[in-house]
């Protein structure tokens, strides 16, 4: 092995570890709220995408835990803050985690990317750009990956929280 491949493979080695400690301090952060809540819940950490990211799972099929996700995920988004505040405050770095309630988060970014591929497909069609309605950052991000999926750019416009993606013919 040459010096820069040594180099990047341990650059790659710190990346994760940073990464499996976000996992585990958003876990124990995330644990003790659910003690406290008194909420039956598992934790699964996983590192995808250059993130961390966190699940909380029922085994019961207790409504308790959605009440975790909130109304459109409100809930959830602002779960996900304070847990990356947490992060921020043990490793003194910002955190990108990712943290998902019950599946909610698996399932929206299935249905976002479909949106997205709609939208791909229309414009394809019609050789128009199509403006769709206002999302999160997240929901954007989706959106953004399945439009880029399907050949063709999209770009966020308009100021939070009414930003939304514009799909644009290639």
């Amino acid at each position: 092995m040459t010096e820069g491949t040594t180099s990047a493979a341990a650059e790659g080695t710190d990346t994760l570890s940073r990464l499996e400690q976000e996992g585990e301090i958003a876990a124990d952060y995330l644990e003790g709220l659910l003690d406290i809540a008194d909420l039956d819940g598992d934790i699964d950490m996983d590192v995808e995408a250059d993130r961390a990211s966190v699940s909380i799972i029922s085994d019961s099929n207790s409504r308790d835990i959605q009440k975790l996700v909130g109304r459109d995920g409100e809930v959830l988004e602002a779960l996900q803050e304070l847990t990356r505040l947490a992060v921020h405050r043990d490793t003194g770095d910002r955190s990108r985690l990712m943290l998902d309630i019950a599946g909610y988060r698996a399932q929206k970014r299935a249905e976002l990317s479909e949106l997205g591929a709609e939208a791909a497909a229309e414009v394809k069609s019609s050789g128009e750009s199509v403006r769709m309605k206002p999302m999160t950052p997240f929901e954007r991000k989706v959106v953004h990956d399945a439009v880029k999926a399907a050949g063709l750019r999209s770009e966020s416009e308009g100021e939070e929280p009414e930003r939304f993606v514009v799909v644009l013919p290639a």
